[in-house]
Order: structure tokens, then sequence, then C-alpha cells
């Protein structure tokens, strides 16, 4: 018996020092930022990741009942830059009714608007995306973002009930997500009933300020899945060169999906990246080879630079 209880005190210890230790990975000031912001976050690849997930809204787009994960989910970032200050870059979820308060708040606080644009079509209610960017310490960009999370899910709506309906039945989790990271030649990751795969543009050697803007600083290609083999639901966003974007406009179209968006995300950047948004529903095959074709258009010897 002395045994067995020793063994659970052991096993007690051991768990209480795994979890001081991953606690201790994250610096003090990403953790106090994380709690004056009030959210929660994780630091991986020298990025703290600031979650601002819009689980409060219940968004149908094309008569496509949505999750969370597939799409809505906001974010800010922070690295660190030459001379220990902090580079933050976000893209939060807002309604139209939160888009001016939130972007007043944002420039009010000494902190830039890069970018504002949609993400989807036939979408109810409507979802807008705002780009953010500042520098600093960490201490500094939270106290300068706050009040703009703060509204965010606070602004009074001028039309609160929807009427849109899901007319398209989509079953979470039946997604042989195997056969998706086969066809694409990366692997994903599951967040609830959504399957998501996200490839960096390291090949861009992208610098602001001196800190590396990463896959999770923003830089990224990804693609989102929810539904069955047989009746799936994408979406995502692709990172181009200029010289990028027509070869994944054509891909993209070729595989009959559909383009909802192409702008920029960042400003006076080097080289210049656009963004482009798409969307499809279908058989999940069809819609990741949609996805790998305009990923093959990437990276295809371009040569990067920082600033």
């Amino acid at each position: 018996m002395k045994t067995f209880k020793v063994s659970i005190a052991l096993a007690v210890l051991c768990a209480s020092a795994v979890s001081l230790a991953n606690a201790q990975d994250m610096p003090a000031e990403y953790q106090d930022v994380l709690k004056a912001l009030g959210k929660q976050g994780d630091f991986k690849d020298k990025v703290l990741k600031i979650n601002i997930p819009r689980s409060d809204l219940k968004v149908v787009v094309d008569g496509v009942a949505t999750p969370t994960p597939f799409g809505f989910g906001g974010w800010l970032a922070m690295s660190k830059g030459d001379g220990g200050h902090d580079v933050m870059m976000g893209d939060l979820v807002l309604l139209e009714e939160e888009v001016n308060p939130v972007m007043s708040a944002l420039l009010d606080n000494g902190l830039e608007v890069t970018a504002l644009h949609n993400h989807f079509f036939f979408e109810d209610p409507r979802v807008f995306y705002m780009h953010v960017m500042g520098h600093g310490t960490a201490a500094e960009l939270a106290r300068k973002a706050k009040p703009a999370v703060d509204l965010i899910g606070h602004v009074q709506r001028k039309n609160p009930t929807s009427t849109a309906t899901a007319k398209a039945t989509i079953e979470p989790g039946k997604i042989d997500t195997a056969r998706i990271a086969s066809i694409v030649g990366k692997q994903g990751e599951q967040n609830g009933p959504v399957y998501k795969i996200t490839v960096g543009r390291d090949d861009l050697q992208m610098k602001e300020m001196g800190a590396v803007i990463n896959a999770r600083m923003g830089l990224n290609t990804w693609a989102a899945f929810v539904g069955s083999d047989q009746s799936a639901a994408i979406a995502g966003d692709v990172a181009m060169l200029e010289s990028e974007v027509t070869p994944v406009l054509k891909a993209l179209r070729s595989h009959g999906l559909e383009v909802v968006a192409i702008h920029h995300h960042m400003i006076d950047s080097r080289p210049v990246v656009i963004f482009l948004h798409y969307w499809g529903k279908g058989p999940v095959d069809k819609l990741t080879e949609g996805f790998k074709a305009a990923l093959d258009q990437l990276g295809k010897g371009h040569a990067g630079a920082g600033h």
C-alpha cells in the first residue's frame, strides 16, 4: 500500500513539474500580456500567439453552418525585434458594427491598421477581418491593444437576429484526414470538427525591425476542412508574391474553388506579399486537389528580402 501511495505521489509531483516547466517556457512578460488582455495563448517558435476566437458568433456561409475554427479565430502575435522591442501583428474578426469602433480604438492608442477585408461571400452575419501592427515593449503593446480587444463582442448589433438557415447538412468529424494530408503532402491539425493544414513561407525570409515574420506571425498559406468525404467545405488563405498571383488564381478557378478576396496584410513590407482567400463546397478529394494545385504555384525559385 505504501508503495502504491508513493507511486501516486511521484506521479503527481512529476505532473506538477511538467506543468511548471511548460508555464516557464513562456517568458514572464508574455504571461503578463495574456493576463492584461484576459486571453489565452501559447508561446512557440519565439512567437506569443494570443487567441481571440469569435465563438460568440454562429456564422452560416452559403448555407453551411460553420464552426469557429473554420475561419473565425482572431489573433494577435508578438515576437522580439531589434533593441528588445516586440513586433506585433494580428487579424481581428469583426462584425460590421464593430469595424469602425475597433479601428478608432487601435488608431487612438498608437497602433496601425494595415488591412480590412472579407474572407467569405454569402455569410450571415457579415464578418470582416482587420489586420493590425505595432512596435514597442510587450507591456506597451498589450496596453495599446486592450481597448480594441475589449470592444470585440460588445458593440451593439443593428440586426442581432440572423435570418440565415443552414441549408446544407455537414456532418463534422467524418473526413479522411490522412487522405487529405497524403494529397497535400503536409500534415494538419484537428481542432474540434475542423481539420486545418498550415504551410509557412519561410522561403521569403521576411523580417520586420529584426523580427522574423514566420507562419505564426501570419505569413502562411492554409486550408481548413469541415464535413464528410462526400460533402465538405473548404476555406483558406494563400500568401503569394506578386508574380504568383495569376498562377494561383488559375489553379483555384480551374478546380472550381471560389476566390472571395485579394489583398495585402502588411504595409511597407519587402518583398510585397499578397493574400488571397478562397472557399468551396464538394467532395473532399476535389477540394483538396484544388488547394494542392494552388500550393504548387508557390516558391518556385523567387528570392525574398527583408528589412
